[in-house]
C-alpha cells in the first residue's frame, strides 16, 4: 500500500467483492464501496468527523491473508481486491455489535433514540435477538446538571464522535476520555459537571452522538401543561431554519421548506397565538445596522460582531472576555420576541403578561440556556418561557397523531408574524450579513439595491472575507461558522490582525441550519437546507428588513426609534468578562 501523500487527480482501480471500482487517490475503502452501492456497517464513523477506527464495525478483508482493516479509516491502493462480506467478517461484526450491547442498557423503548439509534440500527441488521455475553451491571442515571444538555453515560458507547466534535471542530474541549483498556470513558476534565466547565451548549455533541447517550433536555411536557392550562395564553414563535428541517422527521425532501404545514401543526397542538421569530430577525436588523452606523460614525469599537448564536456569546465570554466590547449589543432575536411578546404584543390584544405562556422552536440547544439568563427578563417576566429544539417540535406533532407531510398550509399570525427575506436567511451561515447589508446599504448610499442577493457571503466555508462598496465607503466583513473559525478570528481581532468592520459569527458548522436541536444529519444536509432557505427568499415579496409592515408599526405605535430609549431597554443587552470563572461561579446564570 502506498504511503506518498494521496492524488486526487490520479485514479486508483481496485475490485470490492468482485465488482470493479475506480476512484481517486485518497478514497477510503468504506467511500470506494459506497460508490458501488454496497454498504459496510459503521459505528463511529460520521461524515463531517475524522476518521478513527475505534469500534470496528466496519472491517474488511484486503487480498486475501486474512488480515482485517478498518474500512473508514484506511484508504484504497491500486489493485487491491477488497472483501466486505464473509461468514467471519459477520462473525467479528455481530461479536463487537453483542460486546456493546452487553456494556448497553436495555431500555430501548424508553430512550430518546428509539428508532433512531444507530447502534439499534445494527442490532436489528445482525439479527440479535439474544445476549451472548453477560449483561454488565449498570447502574448510573442521566446526569441533568442544566435543563440544557443531558448525559446518559451508561449509553455511552465511547465512539468519540462528540470529544472529535468538541475539541477538533468546536474547539471548546468540554468533553475529553480518561483511562485506559476496560475503564476507558468519555467524560469531562476531572469528572467536572458541564456548567462547571468550558462547555458553551452549542449541542454539536448531541447531534453527533449515535445513540442516547447525550441529547437536549427535553421540556415537551411543560409545553403540553401550559396549553391544557385555560388560564394560560400561549404564543410560540419560529426560527427560520426549523422550516427547513423539520420536514426530515416526517419522510420529506431535505430542505423541503415546511412553513406553512408546521403553523397548521402548531394551532392544531393547540398553541394560542403562533408567530414568527423571523419578525423579530428583521428587528434585529433594524437594531444592529444603526448600532453598526453608530460605531462608524461615532468611533465606537471595531470590528462589530453580531450577536444571534448564544453558543458563540458563550464561547466570546469564556474565552474572550476582553473582546466582549466588539459584540453588539442586540439580543438575539429569540429573546427580542420575548420581550416584545410580554410587553407589545400583550399591549395590543389587551391580555396580562402575567398570563402569556412563551414558547420557542429553534434549531439550536444553546437557547435553551440562552433563555434562562438572569438578564433576560426585561418585559418584567422572564421573556421566553420555554425553548424546545426542532426534534422536540417533531416528538410533539407525532404523539397528537398529526399526518405532518398532508398538512393544509396556514399563514402565521398577525401583530409579530410578517416577514422578510432577508430574515429567512438568518438561519444559515452569511444570512446575518446578507440581511444586515440589504438594509445598511440602502440607508447609507439612499438607493434602492438592484440586486438584493450578496452571493460573496454565502456558503459554509469557514471562513469568509470580503469587501462591500457603499457607494465609494469600501467596508470589509467576514463571515465565519463554527468555534475553531470563530477561535481564529478572534485571535486575529486580539492580535490587531483584522481589519473586517463587521463581523457575523455562528456557533454552529454551516449556521442554525446545523443547529444542535436540528434532526440527525450532516454536511450534505445542511446544504439542502441552506438552499430551501434562499429559496423561500426568493419566494417572498418583501426581502429587505426595513420594508416589513408590521416592524414599521411597531416602531411607530411603541418602540419610537431603533437605539431609542425603550428599543435599548427591550431590545439590547450585556455581557460579562466570564473568562475561566465560568457558570459556576457567576451563579449558574451566564451574566
Amino acid at each position: 500500500m502506498s504511503h506518498h501523500k494521496p492524488d486526487p487527480n490520479v485514479n486508483v482501480n481496485l475490485t470490492i467483492d468482485g465488482i470493479p471500482v475506480t476512484v481517486p487517490e485518497g478514497t477510503t475503502i468504506l467511500e470506494a464501496a459506497r460508490k458501488v452501492g454496497i454498504h459496510i456497517p459503521v459505528l463511529c464513523d460520521h461524515p463531517d468527523l475524522k476518521k478513527r477506527a475505534v469500534c470496528r464495525i466496519c472491517v474488511v478483508e484486503c487480498d486475501g491473508g486474512g488480515k482485517l482493516k478498518a474500512a473508514c479509516a484506511n484508504d484504497v491502493w491500486e489493485g487491491v481486491k477488497v472483501v466486505t462480506n464473509s461468514a467471519k467478517i459477520q462473525a467479528i461484526r455481530k461479536t463487537i455489535v453483542e460486546l456493546i450491547l452487553a456494556d448497553h442498557p436495555q431500555d430501548c423503548l424508553t430512550c430518546i433514540r428509539n428508532q433512531k439509534c444507530e447502534l439499534q440500527t445494527l442490532a436489528i441488521q445482525f439479527g440479535i435477538k439474544d445476549l451472548t455475553f453477560p449483561k454488565a451491571d449498570i447502574s448510573s442515571k442521566p446526569n441533568i446538571d442544566t435543563n440544557t444538555i443531558v448525559r446518559d453515560m451508561a449509553k455511552c458507547v465511547k465512539c468519540g464522535r462528540c470529544v472529535e466534535v468538541c475539541q477538533e471542530v468546536q474547539s471548546v474541549r468540554a468533553i475529553n476520555t480518561a483511562y485506559r483498556s476496560l475503564n476507558y470513558e468519555i467524560t469531562t476534565p476531572y469528572d467536572q459537571e458541564l456548567i462547571e466547565g468550558p462547555c458553551v451548549y452549542c449541542g454539536q455533541c448531541t447531534a453527533v452522538c449515535p445513540v442516547g447517550a447525550l441529547y437536549e433536555n427535553d421540556q415537551t411536557d411543560k409545553v403540553w401543561a401550559a396549553i391544557d392550562d385555560p388560564a394560560r395564553h400561549v404564543v410560540v414563535q419560529t426560527a427560520p431554519a426549523v422550516r427547513v428541517a423539520l420536514g426530515d422527521e416526517f419522510g420529506l425532501p431535505k430542505g423541503a421548506i415546511t412553513t406553512g404545514k408546521m403553523v397548521t401543526a402548531l394551532k392544531r397542538l393547540g398553541f394560542t397565538k403562533v408567530f414568527d421569530t423571523d419578525f423579530s430577525a428583521d428587528v434585529t436588523i433594524l437594531e444592529e445596522g444603526n448600532e453598526l452606523l453608530h460605531r462608524l460614525q461615532n468611533g465606537g469599537k471595531l470590528p462589530m460582531i453580531t450577536s444571534c448564536s448564544p453558543g458563540w456569546i458563550n464561547f466570546a465570554e469564556v474565552f474572550f472576555p476582553e473582546l466582549t466590547e466588539h459584540l453588539s449589543t442586540c439580543k438575539s432575536p429569540q429573546q427580542m420576541f420575548g420581550a416584545l411578546a410580554k410587553t407589545y404584543y400583550a399591549e395590543l390584544a389587551g391580555i396580562d403578561p402575567a398570563t402569556i405562556t412563551s414558547v420557542s422552536i429553534m434549531p439550536c440547544v444553546a437557547k435553551k440556556f440562552e433563555a434562562q439568563r438572569p438578564e433576560m427578563n426585561s418585559s418584567g417576566f422572564q421573556d421566553v418561557d420555554v425553548v424546545l429544539t426542532t426534534r422536540e417540535l417533531a416528538r410533539m406533532i407525532k404523539l397528537a397523531g398529526l399526518d405532518f407531510a398532508n398538512l393544509p398550509e396556514t399563514p402565521f399570525d398577525k401583530v409579530m408574524g410578517d416577514s422578510t427575506g432577508a430574515a429567512v436567511i438568518f438561519g444559515t451561515s452569511g444570512g446575518v450579513m446578507e440581511a444586515a447589508l440589504r438594509t445598511v446599504y440602502e440607508v447609507v448610499t439612499g438607493e434602492t439595491l438592484g440586486s438584493l442577493d450578496f452571493d460573496s457571503v454565502r456558503g459554509h466555508q469557514g471562513i469568509k472575507t470580503v469587501e462591500v462598496d457603499l457607494k465609494g465607503t469600501k467596508v470589509k466583513i467576514l463571515v465565519a461558522n463554527g468555534l475553531s473559525n470563530a477561535r481564529q478570528v478572534m485571535e486575529s481581532i486580539r492580535d490587531g490582525k483584522c481589519d473586517a468592520t463587521f463581523v457575523e459569527i455562528m456557533c454552529c458548522p454551516g449556521g442554525c441550519v446545523g443547529g444542535g436541536g436540528q434532526p440527525y444529519g450532516n454536511n450534505a444536509i445542511k446544504l439542502q437546507r441552506k438552499d430551501g432557505l434562499y429559496e423561500a427568499d426568493k419566494q417572498l415579496s418583501m426581502r429587505k428588513s426595513h420594508e416589513n409592515p408590521e416592524v414599521k408599526e411597531l416602531y411607530d405605535k411603541f418602540l419610537g426609534k431603533p437605539l431609542g430609549e425603550k428599543s435599548h431597554h427591550l431590545l439590547h443587552t450585556h455581557y460579562s468578562k466570564l473568562g475561566k470563572n465560568h457558570w459556576a461561579k457567576a451563579g449558574g446564570g451566564g451574566h
